[in-house]
């Protein structure tokens, strides 16, 4: 398959090795020669110009949808201290014309009160209406209303797609990087250990001050929150998708929390005997096993007991800790849920009904 005249342009520059060459005076002999082909600047082929623009197009125009909607959130001090320290400590984005705002839980830690700071220059006292350390989700209530907001998409982006962040990284604010969604459905440990799935990776550059921005795709509709960096990589960046961002909003403005079922069991990954996994059918070789429950939690009130094999939740098969996680946390609390499991070599299922977990 061709590639486009600029971009095999760039191809062929990359490739040649990087070398000094002198300058040329103006009694050099040969000035007037012709340089080699590789040398010398090739103008870009007028057909292939709009592949260029149209990407350009596209960023811009996501630019000018969502960068109203990004704001700076500064923690502590007054309008004086916000006004000289922009870009505060994080990024954020409004999510509602009546001024509620999305940004990380590390930003805002303990805060009750924070200033955020909009683009036209205006810098406005926020309220923390909650957090969720699970997934480093935050939402803040600025005072003011008939604000311009961005919209929460419910579709996941595709691998390979264009997404835009725009934040206020070191204090630049309204800082804008493009990349692509490198990977779908990553798994992050939160800082309390639990784990926030669907994570959404991406090549758009973040760094310090991003965290809690949007990152959005080429129509500036929100399909994350930028939460992490690897230190010390390059073109790896992870963000909470819009998906679960929009649970966390709805759970914190209606329930005033995040509301996750728990089963009262420690358990660990155990790996299940080729010959068990043949005999019974099972789709995995993982399972999780548990360790003991607690005096006080649901499983105490139910026929689990230490030593069974859990091997699946409401017939979808389980395959460690993790997808355990995931299928119990968000059921519905004191609605009754099966678990599958295996107690020596007997299959069995059992009732149980999670709790909420504290």
């Amino acid at each position: 398959m061709s590639l486009p005249g600029w971009l095999a342009v760039l191809e062929a520059h990359a490739s040649q090795p990087h070398s000094v060459k002198p300058m040329l005076d103006e009694t050099s002999s040969t000035a007037d020669a012709e340089l080699p082909a590789e040398e010398s600047l090739v103008a870009v082929p007028t057909a292939d110009a709009p592949a260029l623009d149209a990407y350009s197009a596209a960023v811009v125009g996501a630019v000018d949808t969502v960068g109203p909607a990004v704001v700076s959130v500064y923690v502590g001090g007054n309008e004086d201290d916000a006004a000289r320290a922009r870009g505060g400590a994080g990024s954020g984005v409004v999510v509602t014309p009546d001024g509620y705002i999305l940004t990380n839980e590390h930003v805002v830690q303990r805060a009750q009160t924070v200033r955020v700071a909009f683009v036209d220059g205006r810098s406005v006292p926020a309220a923390v209406v909650g957090r969720d350390p699970a997934t480093d989700l935050a939402v803040l209530r600025a005072h003011s209303t008939g604000l311009p907001h961005a919209q929460l998409l419910s579709a996941p982006p595709r691998v390979g797609q264009l997404v835009v962040a725009v934040g206020n990284p070191l204090g630049f604010e309204s800082t804008v990087s493009a990349g692509v969604v490198s990977a779908l459905g990553r798994s992050l440990r939160s800082r309390q250990g639990r784990l926030i799935e669907g994570i959404v990776q991406h090549t758009a550059a973040l760094n310090p001050g991003n965290s809690g921005g949007p990152l959005v795709d080429a129509r500036g509709g929100v399909v994350g929150i930028n939460t992490a960096i690897i230190a010390q990589a390059q073109g790896i960046g992870f963000a909470v998708p819009a998906t679960t961002a929009q649970w966390v909003l709805t759970e914190l403005l209606t329930q005033g929390r995040v509301r996750r079922a728990y089963l009262g069991i420690s358990g660990r990954d155990r790996p299940l005997d080729r010959r068990l996994v043949r005999a019974l059918g099972l789709s995995q070789m993982r399972a999780v096993e548990v360790m003991s429950r607690d005096a006080e939690g649901p499983a105490a009130r139910s026929d689990l007991r230490p030593g069974d094999l859990i091997l699946a939740v409401n017939a979808v098969p389980i395959d460690g800790m993790d997808a355990l996680f995931r299928h119990v946390s968000r059921w519905p609390v004191g609605t009754s849920l099966t678990l599958g499991i295996l107690r020596r070599t007997q299959s069995l299922e059992i009732a149980l009904t999670p709790g909420e977990l504290a």
